[in-house]
């Protein structure tokens, strides 16, 4: 398939919630391919189908060589907490400390609409959450709280100073 670019901080994509997919075809089968080939990059933990462009709730993941996809992800059974430097490829050059749960559960389907159940620690969890974040029109560091927020802001000011938040 494809490795698709991916979206940068400011496009409208990134800040839109997307829409369930309600129809599993070839064209979700081929969104799956591209993203899973996009996460294949080295130095890439998750793609979400927002940063390739496309307002589904789908991404994929490349966690210790496993690679992945969810269709329609919930989160549930939160545990622990974590607290490392994360960052985005829709945002190349920044990365802040972002506290996450340790542990998540994510439920959903595989690109045949079949159900499937993901429980993530450490770097898989992250990565979860990251990604469905990305498909409610969210990015990490609207996570961030107190000086590290404003740190984040100041950033994004400088490096982008055309982008919104």
């Amino acid at each position: 398939m494809t490795v698709r670019p991916i979206r940068l901080f400011g496009d409208p994509v990134l800040r839109t919630p997307a829409e369930a997919v309600v129809v599993f075809d070839d064209a979700l089968r081929e969104l799956v391919a591209d993203l899973e080939d996009t996460v294949r990059e080295p130095g890439r933990a998750g793609v979400a189908a927002p940063q390739i462009g496309v307002s589904l709730r789908a991404f994929s993941y490349n966690v210790d060589g496993v690679v992945g996809h969810l269709i329609n992800p919930v989160l549930s059974d939160f545990d622990g907490e974590q607290d490392d430097e994360e960052g985005c490829l829709s945002l190349p050059g920044m990365g802040y400390e972002t506290p996450r749960a340790l542990a998540v559960t994510a439920t959903g389907f595989d690109q045949f609409g079949e159900p499937l159940t993901i429980r993530g620690t450490g770097l898989l969890a992250r990565a979860l959450q990251h990604e469905t974040d990305h498909l409610d029109g969210r990015l990490y560091i609207d996570t961030l709280k107190g000086d590290t927020r404003r740190q984040a802001l100041r950033e994004l000011r400088r490096t982008r100073p055309a982008a919104r938040t």
